[in-house]
């Protein structure tokens, strides 16, 4: 069934009015009467007029879509964040398209490059796991692109970032399980590459030593993938199995769900011996079993921040060289164990 594509000029010549007068009351304008706004208004919602956003671009020189590049869209931690995106976008009157790179840093470079050659106004992007050249990013940015990143952050880029307290998050894990009274604490995490990774080893690292205790980096294995791939946890698995440990921090969920079930497959591991706490917006966490006590991000809330930054970018009159970096806070959520 074909839909009827109704025009301005359609509008116009069925209230005997001009296209510039309909085109102001469809955009509020205050040059047009109250009166004159409601007639056109209820006429366009009689037959379902919507603006034709391939002219409207032309016109305005924008497309009124901005792009979202993450490593994956079934992640708890990036559908939320999407969420979020969207919930201010769509407020705006903005489309959101939404790619995935799966820790390709090859795929991602082709998204951004599809996404400006589709005239987005502006990307909010989380960086793979193997991005290391950030030249071409730098260059579209350089030409006035608005361009901010979230999560995984580039550390020399001038730019908006919105990000989690990852320190922080790490080192409320580690104060938390030596509460419990767990002394050799092992650490799952990503790449080195990522920013995430970084500081939340460094959290880890912080506390161990306010706690006077060692860091051990027989304890610390990389996954280049972040849980991406099972053969990677496997392999670090297997190469945790052969140390002793009492309690592991995890940085991410793709890592944390991997873990449990590497272990639950190892012929004498006992997961009711060690401890699991680790960056996860699992929902349903509370069904892991056994229990993790989960580091929250405020995944929805980064989402808003990161596109009301983008969209203040784009529509500013002016080129923005001040640049802000947002860090919200973690939440640590204890996993109660039922007698």
């Amino acid at each position: 069934m074909a839909f009827e594509n109704y025009t301005i000029k359609d509008i116009a010549k069925a209230l005997n009015l001009s296209t510039s007068t309909v085109s102001r009351a469809l955009r509020d304008s205050y040059e047009i009467s109250t009166d004159t706004k409601r007639m056109v208004l209820e006429y366009a919602a009689k037959i379902n007029y919507r603006a034709n956003p391939i002219a409207r671009s032309l016109k305005e020189k924008k497309s009124y879509s901005i792009g979202v590049i993450v490593t994956e869209i079934a992640n708890n931690f990036f559908s939320q964040v999407i969420d979020g995106i969207e919930s201010v976008a769509y407020s705006k009157n903005y489309q959101v398209v939404i790619s995935q790179m799966r820790e390709s840093s090859v795929r991602e470079r082709s998204n951004v490059e599809y996404l400006y050659s589709r005239s987005t106004d502006g990307l909010l992007i989380a960086l793979s796991s193997e991005t290391t050249d950030l030249s071409y990013l730098e260059q579209l940015m350089n030409k006035g692109f608005p361009i901010v990143f979230f999560d995984r952050v580039p550390n020399d880029l001038a730019c908006h970032k919105v990000i989690a307290d990852n320190r922080q998050g790490g080192f409320d894990a580690i104060q938390y399980l030596v509460r419990k009274g767990k002394r050799k604490i092992a650490h799952l995490t990503g790449t080195k590459k990522l920013s995430i990774t970084m500081e939340r080893l460094e959290g880890y690292k912080m506390g161990l030593e306010a706690n006077g205790l060692p860091y051990l980096p027989e304890l610390v294995k990389h996954c280049e993938y972040g849980g991406l791939h099972q053969d990677e946890i496997e392999q670090a698995v297997t190469e945790l199995l052969q140390e002793e440990y009492d309690a592991i921090f995890i940085s991410g969920d793709k890592l944390s769900m991997g873990y449990l079930q590497a272990m639950k497959a190892r012929p004498g591991a006992d997961l009711t011996k060690i401890d699991v706490t680790g960056f996860t917006n699992s929902k349903v966490v509370n069904l892991f079993s056994p229990p993790i006590t989960a580091v929250r991000q405020p995944a929805f809330e980064m989402g808003e921040k990161a596109a009301e930054l983008l969209i203040q970018q784009i529509e500013s009159k002016h080129l923005i060289e001040e640049f802000e970096t947002i860090v919200f806070p973690t939440t640590l959520i204890e996993q109660s164990v039922s007698d």
